[in-house]
């Protein structure tokens, strides 16, 4: 209950001996945040400094609280987007900055108590429903959406600030000629220093992120800094957040709440697809409902000390995993160093360079595209390749939920289509009096009195249709009065379902026959026992087996027929 509670206490003994791993992660992801701070508190609508403030309160929380060694939280493109989308309905920024804050920390601490609600909820089963395909896409998608991104740092051109990825394209080709060759030469030189180090180094390949923006920043001196249009982080504030209260009040409540159920949504869903997808490589277990719960904590405790509206960050916590973290302690490392950059050496820090910045990101951009399982994925399934590039062009193209819940949809579409039409086998007997499905031996007898199927699937309402044609069919054409279901492959059977069972055995009753089930799961039965239906079928038409079955339901065919059969199929034949 203990470890439930306070899940940090399950990883701190590993961080007794990883902390100098978990150091330079913190460092590396310190330096990552600066500029990300700036830049997403900006589309957020807010002043630079309330960047910095999600940068170090959020991951704190969600790293002491959440399930993820390596998720790193903070501000980040969508949510920041979300935000600014929200408020500005309400408040204009640019003319009452004050209660546009405001109403951004009550909006925040809202979406943190509707997500620590799902998570005690156990709602965490709700990712389950993100498939891995899904997570594949999103995941590839964003790391060329980051990557792109960072081109503008790149190749020193002025891109305009939140440019989509085709008009980032488009902006780059139409203005390559008036590239900065000095910062192409910095975000160029930071890259391949940081491939050297990584893959001809080894002693110091888990420090290659960190070397590569430390040589990186001296590149960018020799080239003559800003004075050649190297662009630096510039000023950063030297303040920590303030405690503030969020004024809750039925007004800002009534307002914000489609905005923060949106918000929340959207921020879960974020989290634990990034969370997923890096367990794809440290082959973590990521526990969904934990998640839920780290999430909303770090939220709801982010809107008291003037931070706004947090979730996982893709390239963050590429970053972390990438630069050797072993545990989230590598998260707080980044936290705290933070607040020391602003404190003591925010003069420095605001010398760092962007185009060394931008060719990190590139690389990690790069690596988060898992070119492993997407040929898995194309050589698999045409289905399972439509939801990846839905999810991955959509997360192109469009704003990332929308590529999110897209790919969801699609793939929630695909399993429905495919639990829709369960497999009916007609079985029959061998030479050697095995059960097998009729269609792989035409050798195979049948009995011409009792029909033999199994179905393969559930019987649920989206099934129904498929099932009771063929039933019908069976039915109409008049051949056989019994029906033994083999119902060992039968997972659920639903309320519509359990209905039109009891339906079809009263109408094959009244033949003078029945259905009759052999080895349906306890489990499936529940809705039949609970609604009474087994009661209106009759319990002798269930049996354990196949074998009990057909010995209790030979008993009750024509006798006439049987002495003229030719197939005995049966032992009791």
């Amino acid at each position: 209950m203990l470890y439930k509670l306070l899940p940090f206490i399950n990883w701190l003994p590993l961080a007794k001996k990883s902390w100098k791993d978990d150091l330079i992660a913190g460092i590396t992801g310190t330096i990552i945040v600066i500029p990300q701070a700036v830049a997403f508190a900006m589309i957020a609508g807010l002043p630079p400094v309330y960047g910095f403030y999600t940068a170090m309160i959020t991951p704190i929380i969600a790293a002491l609280f959440g399930s993820s060694y390596h998720l790193i939280s903070g501000p980040t493109t969508a949510i920041s987007i979300v935000v600014f989308a929200t408020i500005s309905k309400f408040v204009d920024p640019a003319n009452d900055m004050e209660q546009y804050v405001a109403l951004t920390l009550v909006l925040t601490f809202m979406a943190g108590i509707i997500q620590l609600a799902m998570g005690l909820a156990k709602m965490g089963k709700l990712v389950n429903f993100v498939s891995h395909s899904v997570i594949i896409g999103f995941t590839a998608g964003a790391g060329v959406l980051i990557g792109f991104k960072q081109l503008k740092h790149v190749f020193g051109l002025d891109v305009p600030q939140g440019s989509s990825f085709y008009n980032i394209i488009k902006h780059i080709i139409n203005n390559i000629s008036e590239t900065n060759w000095y910062v192409f030469s910095v975000a160029i030189g930071t890259l391949l220093i940081a491939i050297i180090v990584r893959e001809f180094i080894k002693p110091l390949s888990r420090y290659y992120m960190l070397i590569a923006m430390v040589l990186g920043s001296f590149l960018a001196i020799l080239l003559g800094g800003v004075s050649n249009g190297i662009e630096t982080v510039g000023e950063i504030p030297s303040n920590l957040p303030p405690f503030r209260m969020p004024e809750l009040n039925l007004t800002n409540i009534r307002n914000l709440s489609g905005g923060a159920i949106t918000l929340a949504l959207l921020g879960l869903i974020e989290a634990v697809a990034i969370a997923r997808s890096i367990a794809l490589t440290s082959h973590q277990r990521i526990d969904a409902n934990q998640e839920f719960k780290g999430q909303g904590l770090s939220n709801i405790m982010a809107s008291f000390f003037s931070s706004y509206m947090g979730s996982g960050s893709f390239t963050r916590s590429g970053v972390n995993k990438q630069a050797g973290a072993k545990t989230p302690m590598s998260a707080i490392f980044a936290a705290f160093f933070l607040m020391i950059v602003l404190l003591v050496f925010s003069n420095y820090a605001a010398y760092l360079p962007k185009p060394a910045m931008g060719g990190i990101i590139l690389l990690v951009g790069y690596n988060l595209i898992d070119f492993h399982h997407i040929k898995q994925v194309v050589i698999s399934s045409s289905r399972e390749i439509i939801v990846l590039g839905t999810t991955l062009f959509g997360t192109l193209f469009f704003e990332l939920e929308t590529a999110l819940f897209s790919g969801i949809a699609l793939s929630l579409f695909f399993y429905l289509e495919k639990t829709a039409r369960p497999n009916i086998a007609e079985l029959g007997t061998s030479k050697n009096h095995r059960f097998i499905n009729i269609i792989r031996d035409s050798n195979i007898k049948v009995c011409p009195q009792l029909k033999i199927v199994r179905i393969d699937g559930s019987i649920y309402f989206g099934a129904l249709e498929v099932v009771s044609d063929y039933f019908n069919h069976l039915y109409e054409k008049g051949e056989v009065k019994h029906v033994l279901i083999v119902a060992k492959g039968i997972n659920f059977i639903d309320l519509a379902g359990a209905t039109w069972l009891s339906h079809e055995a009263y109408k094959w009753q009244k033949r003078g026959g029945g259905i009759y089930f052999g080895g349906l799961k306890i489990v499936s039965q529940q809705i039949l026992k609970k609604g009474g239906f087994r009661d209106q079928i009759g319990e002798e038409h269930f049996y354990p087996d196949k074998k009990t079955a057909i010995y209790e339901i030979y008993k009750k065919l024509d006798k006439s027929i049987c002495e003229n059969c030719t197939a005995r199929i049966f032992y009791e034949c």
